[in-house]
């Protein structure tokens, strides 16, 4: 008997070797290193140089607005605003309010220069920008009146609040800034974006429906798909799932659907969908509704300390004469919680990129999209570095996982064997192309679609 197993194992093997010599041996970390190797060194230092200048800009914004909060601290703006306020509006909520829209509208103006640079200025350096001045500064103008009248009612309230609970205002504080958030996600996608962008059903085809399927397969509420004009902006890609209940959209721009494969696209949107489902709007309103509550309470005993004794003339933390200097501690908390910040946030679009590669099965198509994201994010950094400034998994993590998936399928025979990598000769449209036009150029080659085996599930 022993012999005669043997024999039947030995024949086995004998009959099994043509068949696995057929199959290619796919390696997941020779494809990533094949996807990152397509941009090519030019490409990569630029993406790199952009990406780490946000490192910089990072802590320069809020430094710049501690900075024009301090001055009008000590240059006595803000007292003096607070005593002509009360002597003319009287009512509290209104000087608040009054106070709010001064704070802003002062920094807002002081800042314009940095703005400019951020904005405008190094978004045409790297070739990011479609604007004109004329528009870019139109859109400024749009933006910054509608944070300021926003903004202002949302500091009048919190103001209120912080008088009516006094000591405790920082958990009450906490509460409104949820309140507040959750009616902004709401109701921004109706009637915030349509300011900026024209949205549209999206073009008949074989590619909405898949999207749409893709959506209602998962409980996404929506009967259609929805294509916005970024074009008008920036060259970037980017689709989103927005709104709640009856506000909720699935929508794309139409840089994705010029620059990416279908595979691609799907890809986005299947991740794109996986916030949606994993009610990560949610999840992370609750973990940054915490950090916000330990912000704001470390804010109030900063404040008492540093404006002890009415000094620059604040008689407490409700007084709105210390406005500038309570949002000048919270601005110095938040540099100090950034990557808190960034974790929470990364953390959540690491779920939603392996609910994306699960919902679309589009490996191949993940990778590309990574590799068109890495036009202005470094692909490769230091651990130090997505820890810190990272607030989406860096590419070479995504597009790594996405190859290890590949693996896995391939091995559970739900996914047709192949090689890795990207097909001979594909590289990203922007390294391709060595100038742009002022609409994103289609990608070149697009990475080849596998149909799923037979005996693989349908793709949700």
């Amino acid at each position: 008997m022993r012999l005669i197993g043997l024999a039947a194992f030995a024949a086995m093997v004998l009959f099994a070797a043509p068949a696995m010599a057929a199959a290619p041996a796919f390696d997941p970390e020779a494809a990533t290193r094949a996807w990152l190797d397509t941009m090519g060194p030019e490409a990569t230092a630029r993406s790199n140089r952009y990406f780490e200048g946000g490192y910089i800009i990072a802590f320069v914004g809020p430094i710049l607005s501690i900075a024009i909060s301090m001055v009008m601290m000590m240059l006595g703006w803000a007292k003096s605003v607070r005593s002509g306020l009360e002597k003319t509006v009287k009512l509290y909520f209104l000087v608040a309010l009054g106070m709010a829209l001064f704070y802003q509208f002062v920094s807002t103006v002081l800042t314009f220069p940095f703005s400019y640079y951020v904005g405008f200025v190094r978004e045409h350096e790297f070739g990011l920008s479609t604007q004109d001045f004329a528009h870019w500064f139109t859109e400024y103008l749009q933006a910054s009146a509608i944070g300021l009248a926003i903004g202002a009612i949302a500091i009048a309230l919190l103001y209120l609040i912080i008088r009516a609970t006094k000591r405790t205002w920082w958990i009450w504080g906490t509460i409104f800034a949820g309140a507040f958030a959750a009616v902004a996600v709401m109701l921004a996608p109706v009637y915030i974006a349509p300011i900026f962008n024209e949205y549209q059903p999206m073009r008949e085809g074989a590619l909405k429906v898949s999207i749409l399927q893709m959506a209602q397969a998962n409980g996404v509420p929506v009967n259609d798909v929805l294509e916005f004009d970024i074009s008008r902006q920036t060259n970037r890609v980017t689709a989103n799932v927005s709104g709640f209940l009856d506000t909720t959209r699935v929508s794309l721009s139409d840089t994705l659907i010029e620059r990416a494969s279908p595979g691609a696209v799907r890809s986005v949107m299947g991740h794109e969908i996986g916030h949606y489902v994993l009610r990560h709007v949610m999840s992370i309103l609750l973990m940054l509704l915490v950090l916000i509550a330990i912000t704001f309470a470390l804010a109030n005993l900063i404040f008492e300390r540093v404006s002890k004794g009415e000094r620059w003339g604040v008689r407490g933390v409700a007084d709105p004469a210390g406005m500038p200097l309570l949002f000048a501690i919270i601005s110095f908390l938040g540099i100090i919680s950034m990557p808190i910040n960034n974790n929470i946030v990364r953390f959540h679009e690491s779920q939603a990129d392996i609910f994306g590669l699960n919902a679309s099965r589009e490996p191949d198509g993940f990778a590309e999209a990574a590799l068109l994201l890495s036009e202005y994010r470094k692909m490769e950094p230091s651990a130090l570095e997505e820890w810190f400034f990272y607030d989406h998994p860096s590419g070479y993590a995504r597009v790594r996982m996405a190859m290890q998936w590949k693996a896995h399928e391939m091995a559970a025979g739900r996914y047709p064997a192949g090689p890795g990598g990207p097909p001979a000769g594909w590289r990203p449209d922007f390294v391709v192309m060595s100038a742009r036009p002022e609409n994103a150029p289609s990608a070149t080659v697009a990475p080849a679609e596998p149909a799923p085996p037979a005996s693989s599930p349908a793709a949700p």
